[in-house]
Protein backbone atom coordinates (compact mmCIF):
# COMPACT_ATOMS: atom_id res chain seq x y z
CA UNK A 1 0.00 0.00 0.00
CA UNK A 2 2.20 2.44 1.34
CA UNK A 3 4.73 2.31 -1.57
CA UNK A 4 2.44 2.69 -4.28
CA UNK A 5 0.77 5.99 -2.10
CA UNK A 6 4.68 7.14 -1.63
CA UNK A 7 5.17 6.83 -5.73
CA UNK A 8 1.81 8.77 -6.47
CA UNK A 9 2.91 11.31 -4.29
CA UNK A 10 6.16 12.19 -6.21
CA UNK A 11 4.12 12.52 -9.06
CA UNK A 12 1.64 15.00 -7.92
CA UNK A 13 4.07 16.82 -6.10
CA UNK A 14 6.03 17.56 -9.14
CA UNK A 15 3.00 18.22 -10.78
CA UNK A 16 2.74 20.90 -8.10
CA UNK A 17 5.66 23.00 -8.86
CA UNK A 18 6.62 21.96 -12.49
CA UNK A 19 6.86 25.72 -13.55
CA UNK A 20 8.90 26.96 -10.38
CA UNK A 21 12.32 26.78 -11.75
CA UNK A 22 11.67 28.13 -15.22
CA UNK A 23 9.60 31.22 -14.11
CA UNK A 24 12.20 33.18 -15.48
CA UNK A 25 12.07 31.57 -18.84
CA UNK A 26 8.17 32.36 -18.52
CA UNK A 27 8.72 35.53 -17.93
CA UNK A 28 9.96 36.41 -21.22
CA UNK A 29 7.91 33.97 -23.33
CA UNK A 30 4.67 35.76 -22.22
CA UNK A 31 6.32 39.14 -21.45
CA UNK A 32 5.28 38.66 -17.22
CA UNK A 33 6.97 40.40 -14.06
CA UNK A 34 8.02 38.39 -11.85
CA UNK A 35 5.61 38.77 -9.37
CA UNK A 36 2.88 38.03 -11.65
CA UNK A 37 4.86 35.01 -13.36
CA UNK A 38 4.76 33.87 -9.68
CA UNK A 39 1.19 33.24 -10.24
CA UNK A 40 1.71 30.51 -11.82
CA UNK A 41 3.10 28.38 -8.89
CA UNK A 42 0.72 30.55 -6.34
CA UNK A 43 -2.69 29.96 -8.54
CA UNK A 44 -2.30 26.25 -8.01
CA UNK A 45 -1.24 26.42 -4.22
CA UNK A 46 -4.89 28.52 -3.81
CA UNK A 47 -6.76 26.21 -5.38
CA UNK A 48 -5.42 23.55 -3.79
CA UNK A 49 -6.60 25.65 -0.56
CA UNK A 50 -9.84 26.06 -1.64
CA UNK A 51 -10.53 22.59 -2.79
CA UNK A 52 -8.83 20.90 0.60
CA UNK A 53 -12.26 21.49 2.81
CA UNK A 54 -14.08 19.65 0.32
CA UNK A 55 -12.34 16.44 -0.51
CA UNK A 56 -11.97 16.17 3.70
CA UNK A 57 -15.14 15.52 3.91
CA UNK A 58 -16.01 13.72 1.21
CA UNK A 59 -12.98 11.18 2.13
CA UNK A 60 -15.08 10.75 4.88
CA UNK A 61 -18.56 9.83 3.35
CA UNK A 62 -17.12 8.52 0.43
CA UNK A 63 -14.05 6.33 1.08
CA UNK A 64 -10.61 7.85 0.99
CA UNK A 65 -9.46 5.59 -2.05
CA UNK A 66 -12.64 6.51 -4.30
CA UNK A 67 -11.38 9.76 -3.39
CA UNK A 68 -7.83 9.63 -4.35
CA UNK A 69 -7.91 7.66 -6.92
CA UNK A 70 -10.43 9.33 -8.75
CA UNK A 71 -8.91 12.81 -8.32
CA UNK A 72 -5.04 11.65 -9.58
CA UNK A 73 -6.84 10.43 -12.69
CA UNK A 74 -8.54 13.54 -12.94
CA UNK A 75 -5.35 15.27 -12.69
CA UNK A 76 -3.07 14.16 -15.71
CA UNK A 77 -5.94 15.92 -18.02
CA UNK A 78 -5.07 19.61 -16.65
CA UNK A 79 -1.39 18.60 -16.56
CA UNK A 80 -1.19 17.80 -20.14
CA UNK A 81 -3.03 20.79 -21.52
CA UNK A 82 -0.22 23.12 -19.60
CA UNK A 83 1.79 21.91 -22.49
CA UNK A 84 -0.47 24.10 -25.15
CA UNK A 85 -1.24 27.26 -23.83
CA UNK A 86 -1.12 29.96 -25.67
CA UNK A 87 -0.93 32.45 -23.38
CA UNK A 88 -0.08 33.24 -19.59
CA UNK A 89 -4.04 33.07 -19.04
CA UNK A 90 -4.48 30.04 -20.27
CA UNK A 91 -1.81 28.75 -18.43
CA UNK A 92 -2.86 29.93 -15.32
CA UNK A 93 -6.37 28.47 -16.07
CA UNK A 94 -5.16 25.25 -16.79
CA UNK A 95 -2.68 24.87 -13.33
CA UNK A 96 -5.60 26.17 -11.89
CA UNK A 97 -7.25 23.63 -13.12
CA UNK A 98 -4.78 20.91 -11.55
CA UNK A 99 -5.47 22.54 -8.04
CA UNK A 100 -8.52 21.33 -7.96
CA UNK A 101 -7.59 17.81 -8.22
CA UNK A 102 -4.64 17.90 -6.46
CA UNK A 103 -5.89 17.58 -3.02
CA UNK A 104 -7.80 14.80 -3.56
CA UNK A 105 -4.50 12.96 -2.73
CA UNK A 106 -3.06 15.59 -0.73
CA UNK A 107 -5.41 16.01 2.12
CA UNK A 108 -6.55 12.64 1.92
CA UNK A 109 -3.66 10.55 2.19
CA UNK A 110 -2.90 11.35 6.26
CA UNK A 111 -6.50 10.47 7.79
CA UNK A 112 -6.02 7.50 4.95
CA UNK A 113 -2.62 5.88 6.76
CA UNK A 114 -4.49 7.06 10.27
CA UNK A 115 -7.71 4.73 9.58
CA UNK A 116 -5.04 1.86 8.22
CA UNK A 117 -1.33 1.88 10.35
CA UNK A 118 -1.16 1.30 14.33
CA UNK A 119 -1.19 4.38 16.00
CA UNK A 120 2.47 3.61 17.65
CA UNK A 121 3.90 3.50 13.45
CA UNK A 122 1.57 6.23 12.31
CA UNK A 123 4.74 9.60 12.94
CA UNK A 124 6.91 7.28 10.62
CA UNK A 125 4.11 6.69 8.02
CA UNK A 126 3.61 10.32 7.93
CA UNK A 127 7.29 10.95 7.90
CA UNK A 128 7.59 8.94 5.07
CA UNK A 129 4.57 10.34 3.11
CA UNK A 130 6.37 13.74 3.84
CA UNK A 131 9.90 12.51 2.37
CA UNK A 132 7.82 11.46 -0.59
CA UNK A 133 5.88 14.52 -1.09
CA UNK A 134 9.74 16.10 -0.55
CA UNK A 135 10.97 13.91 -3.80
CA UNK A 136 8.49 15.07 -5.58
CA UNK A 137 9.23 18.50 -5.10
CA UNK A 138 12.38 18.17 -6.29
CA UNK A 139 11.55 15.89 -9.22
CA UNK A 140 9.09 18.62 -10.35
CA UNK A 141 12.03 21.24 -9.87
CA UNK A 142 14.66 19.75 -11.15
CA UNK A 143 13.63 17.63 -14.02
CA UNK A 144 11.40 20.14 -15.60
CA UNK A 145 14.74 22.44 -15.65
CA UNK A 146 16.85 19.65 -16.76
CA UNK A 147 13.68 18.78 -19.55
CA UNK A 148 13.38 22.69 -20.13
CA UNK A 149 17.37 23.12 -21.61
CA UNK A 150 17.22 20.11 -23.94
CA UNK A 151 13.37 20.40 -24.98
CA UNK A 152 11.86 23.52 -24.51
CA UNK A 153 9.26 23.84 -21.24
CA UNK A 154 6.08 22.93 -22.56
CA UNK A 155 7.45 19.23 -22.94
CA UNK A 156 7.60 19.07 -19.28
CA UNK A 157 3.73 18.97 -18.57
CA UNK A 158 3.64 16.09 -21.28
CA UNK A 159 5.81 14.13 -19.32
CA UNK A 160 4.00 14.92 -16.18
CA UNK A 161 0.55 14.22 -17.55
CA UNK A 162 1.75 10.51 -18.72
CA UNK A 163 2.97 9.81 -15.30
CA UNK A 164 0.02 11.11 -13.48
CA UNK A 165 -2.20 9.15 -15.24
CA UNK A 166 -0.02 6.07 -14.93
CA UNK A 167 0.17 6.71 -11.01
CA UNK A 168 -3.78 6.62 -10.95
CA UNK A 169 -4.08 3.22 -12.17
CA UNK A 170 -1.45 2.01 -10.07
CA UNK A 171 -2.99 3.64 -6.80
CA UNK A 172 -6.61 1.69 -8.26
CA UNK A 173 -4.62 -1.16 -8.38
CA UNK A 174 -2.19 -1.46 -5.17
CA UNK A 175 -4.21 0.40 -2.35
CA UNK A 176 -6.41 -1.41 0.13
CA UNK A 177 -10.10 -0.73 -0.13
CA UNK A 178 -11.78 0.88 3.10
CA UNK A 179 -14.91 2.02 4.43
CA UNK A 180 -16.60 5.72 4.58
CA UNK A 181 -15.72 7.24 8.32
CA UNK A 182 -19.50 8.69 7.89
CA UNK A 183 -22.85 7.40 6.25
CA UNK A 184 -24.88 10.32 7.66
CA UNK A 185 -24.66 12.34 4.73
CA UNK A 186 -22.81 15.57 3.44
CA UNK A 187 -24.07 17.87 5.97
CA UNK A 188 -22.78 15.83 8.88
CA UNK A 189 -19.12 14.87 7.33
CA UNK A 190 -18.93 19.10 6.90
CA UNK A 191 -19.90 19.70 10.40
CA UNK A 192 -17.87 17.71 11.57
CA UNK A 193 -14.83 19.29 9.65
CA UNK A 194 -16.08 22.85 10.56
CA UNK A 195 -16.24 21.62 14.45
CA UNK A 196 -12.24 21.64 14.67
CA UNK A 197 -12.08 25.29 14.40
CA UNK A 198 -13.35 25.69 17.90
CA UNK A 199 -10.41 23.56 19.20
CA UNK A 200 -7.47 25.48 19.91
CA UNK A 201 -4.65 23.54 19.39
CA UNK A 202 -5.80 22.69 15.79
CA UNK A 203 -6.44 26.48 15.49
CA UNK A 204 -2.70 26.91 16.39
CA UNK A 205 -1.18 23.99 14.16
CA UNK A 206 -3.13 25.63 11.04
CA UNK A 207 -1.63 28.69 11.80
CA UNK A 208 2.16 26.69 11.71
CA UNK A 209 1.13 25.52 8.63
CA UNK A 210 0.21 28.09 6.89
CA UNK A 211 3.09 30.42 7.61
CA UNK A 212 5.73 27.31 7.16
CA UNK A 213 4.17 27.00 3.58
CA UNK A 214 4.35 30.81 3.14
CA UNK A 215 8.10 30.96 4.34
CA UNK A 216 9.35 28.09 2.03
CA UNK A 217 7.37 29.11 -1.21
CA UNK A 218 8.71 32.63 -0.87
CA UNK A 219 11.99 31.67 -0.86
CA UNK A 220 12.42 28.83 -2.98
CA UNK A 221 9.55 30.59 -5.84
CA UNK A 222 11.74 33.71 -6.19
CA UNK A 223 15.01 31.83 -5.80
CA UNK A 224 15.64 31.61 -9.51
CA UNK A 225 15.49 34.96 -9.71
CA UNK A 226 18.39 35.22 -7.61
CA UNK A 227 20.52 33.01 -8.72
CA UNK A 228 20.08 33.76 -12.58
CA UNK A 229 20.78 37.69 -11.76
CA UNK A 230 24.70 38.29 -10.87
CA UNK A 231 26.88 38.09 -9.30
CA UNK A 232 25.59 34.26 -9.68
CA UNK A 233 24.03 34.28 -13.48
CA UNK A 234 23.69 30.34 -13.14
CA UNK A 235 21.53 28.70 -16.02
CA UNK A 236 17.72 27.28 -15.40
CA UNK A 237 19.62 23.54 -15.61
CA UNK A 238 21.82 24.59 -13.11
CA UNK A 239 19.07 26.53 -11.35
CA UNK A 240 17.45 23.39 -10.97
CA UNK A 241 20.27 21.79 -9.27
CA UNK A 242 19.74 23.61 -6.45
CA UNK A 243 16.62 22.07 -5.33
CA UNK A 244 18.86 19.66 -4.76
CA UNK A 245 18.60 20.76 -1.14
CA UNK A 246 15.29 18.80 -1.07
CA UNK A 247 17.14 15.69 -0.46
CA UNK A 248 17.77 17.30 3.43
CA UNK A 249 14.23 16.88 3.69
CA UNK A 250 13.88 13.34 2.73
CA UNK A 251 16.21 12.18 4.91
CA UNK A 252 15.27 14.12 7.84
CA UNK A 253 11.24 14.03 7.51
CA UNK A 254 11.24 9.88 8.20
CA UNK A 255 13.63 10.50 11.23
CA UNK A 256 11.34 13.30 12.26
CA UNK A 257 8.10 11.43 11.96
CA UNK A 258 9.96 8.41 13.92
CA UNK A 259 11.36 10.76 16.95
CA UNK A 260 7.66 12.29 17.32
CA UNK A 261 6.74 9.04 19.27
CA UNK A 262 8.77 9.69 22.02
CA UNK A 263 9.49 13.40 21.63
CA UNK A 264 6.96 16.65 22.54
CA UNK A 265 5.87 17.51 19.05
CA UNK A 266 5.65 20.62 19.49
CA UNK A 267 9.41 20.85 20.60
CA UNK A 268 10.28 19.11 17.03
CA UNK A 269 8.18 22.11 15.18
CA UNK A 270 10.23 25.15 17.19
CA UNK A 271 13.35 23.39 15.96
CA UNK A 272 12.95 23.14 12.80
CA UNK A 273 11.42 26.80 12.55
CA UNK A 274 14.45 27.99 13.74
CA UNK A 275 16.89 25.88 11.74
CA UNK A 276 15.05 27.35 8.88
CA UNK A 277 15.33 30.70 9.77
CA UNK A 278 18.71 30.07 10.10
CA UNK A 279 19.49 29.37 6.75
CA UNK A 280 17.30 31.69 5.16
CA UNK A 281 19.26 34.63 6.93
CA UNK A 282 22.54 32.96 5.49
CA UNK A 283 21.04 33.01 2.18
CA UNK A 284 21.96 36.76 1.70
CA UNK A 285 25.58 36.04 1.99
CA UNK A 286 26.58 36.22 -1.56
CA UNK A 287 29.23 33.51 -2.34
CA UNK A 288 27.67 30.02 -3.94
CA UNK A 289 28.66 27.79 -2.35
CA UNK A 290 27.17 29.11 1.28
CA UNK A 291 23.82 30.04 -0.26
CA UNK A 292 23.59 25.97 -1.37
CA UNK A 293 24.59 25.00 1.88
CA UNK A 294 21.61 27.05 3.26
CA UNK A 295 19.37 25.59 1.14
CA UNK A 296 19.82 22.43 2.61
CA UNK A 297 19.64 24.00 6.16
CA UNK A 298 16.26 25.68 5.23
CA UNK A 299 14.75 22.53 3.80
CA UNK A 300 16.44 20.52 6.98
CA UNK A 301 14.31 23.18 9.33
CA UNK A 302 11.39 22.41 6.97
CA UNK A 303 10.78 19.35 6.56
CA UNK A 304 11.44 18.47 10.27
CA UNK A 305 8.74 20.97 11.42
CA UNK A 306 6.34 19.64 8.75
CA UNK A 307 6.77 15.83 9.16
CA UNK A 308 5.57 16.35 12.37
CA UNK A 309 2.84 18.76 12.14
CA UNK A 310 -0.02 16.65 10.51
CA UNK A 311 0.79 14.04 12.80
CA UNK A 312 0.20 16.07 15.27
CA UNK A 313 -3.16 17.24 13.90
CA UNK A 314 -4.31 13.66 12.94
CA UNK A 315 -4.03 12.86 17.12
CA UNK A 316 -5.64 16.14 18.22
CA UNK A 317 -8.15 15.44 16.07
CA UNK A 318 -10.96 13.12 17.87
CA UNK A 319 -13.13 12.47 14.89
CA UNK A 320 -13.83 13.19 11.25
CA UNK A 321 -10.01 13.35 10.44
CA UNK A 322 -10.11 13.58 7.01
CA UNK A 323 -11.91 17.35 7.64
CA UNK A 324 -9.13 17.78 10.20
CA UNK A 325 -6.15 17.26 7.60
CA UNK A 326 -7.98 19.08 5.17
CA UNK A 327 -8.43 22.49 7.29
CA UNK A 328 -4.87 21.76 8.23
CA UNK A 329 -4.19 21.35 3.90
CA UNK A 330 -6.07 24.31 3.07
CA UNK A 331 -4.22 26.57 5.65
CA UNK A 332 -0.64 25.43 4.34
CA UNK A 333 -2.39 26.21 0.54
CA UNK A 334 -3.54 29.42 1.65
CA UNK A 335 0.05 30.26 3.11
CA UNK A 336 1.64 28.87 0.46
CA UNK A 337 -0.47 31.01 -2.18
CA UNK A 338 0.77 34.07 -0.59
CA UNK A 339 4.19 33.05 -0.49
CA UNK A 340 3.90 33.20 -3.80
CA UNK A 341 3.45 36.72 -4.25
CA UNK A 342 4.06 38.86 -1.81
CA UNK A 343 7.42 37.62 -1.75
CA UNK A 344 7.62 38.91 -5.11
CA UNK A 345 6.73 42.50 -4.23
CA UNK A 346 9.48 42.21 -1.79
CA UNK A 347 11.53 41.28 -4.15
CA UNK A 348 10.73 44.03 -7.00
CA UNK A 349 11.25 46.37 -4.29
CA UNK A 350 14.27 45.03 -1.56
CA UNK A 351 15.60 42.30 -3.39
CA UNK A 352 16.64 39.23 -1.99
CA UNK A 353 16.85 40.63 1.06
CA UNK A 354 13.20 41.61 1.27
CA UNK A 355 12.25 38.05 0.18
CA UNK A 356 14.18 36.93 3.19
CA UNK A 357 13.03 39.61 5.39
CA UNK A 358 9.03 38.59 4.64
CA UNK A 359 10.12 33.99 5.04
CA UNK A 360 11.33 34.71 8.18
CA UNK A 361 8.81 36.85 9.30
CA UNK A 362 6.46 34.13 8.48
CA UNK A 363 8.06 31.51 10.46
CA UNK A 364 7.96 33.86 13.52
CA UNK A 365 4.53 33.88 13.13
CA UNK A 366 4.75 30.00 13.54
CA UNK A 367 6.43 29.92 15.97
CA UNK A 368 4.42 31.92 17.91
CA UNK A 369 1.60 29.93 17.15
CA UNK A 370 3.11 26.84 18.35
CA UNK A 371 3.75 27.75 21.82
CA UNK A 372 1.11 29.86 22.28
CA UNK A 373 -1.69 28.17 20.83
CA UNK A 374 -0.90 24.18 20.33
CA UNK A 375 -0.05 23.34 24.52
CA UNK A 376 -2.16 21.44 26.48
Amino acid sequence: MMPALYAAAVIIFSDMYLTQPILPILSKEFGTAPATTGLSVSMVVLLIALASTAYGPLSDLWGRKFVIVTSCALLALPTLLCAIAPTFQTLLLFRGLQGLFIPGLTAVAVAYLGDLVEPGRLGGAVGGWIAANVAGGLAGRVVSGIITDFFGWRAVPICYGVLTLLAAICLAIALPADRPAHNSGWKQAYLGMVAHLRNRRLLGAFLIGGSLFFGFLGIFTYLPYYLTAPPFSLSPALVAFAYVSYLAGMIVSPIAGRLSTHIDRRWLIAVGLLIAMLGMVLTMVTWLPLVIISLFVICTGMFTAQAVAPAFVNTVAQQAKGGAGALYLMSYYLGGTLGGVIPGFAWQTFGWHGVVATCVSALLLALIADWGLCGE
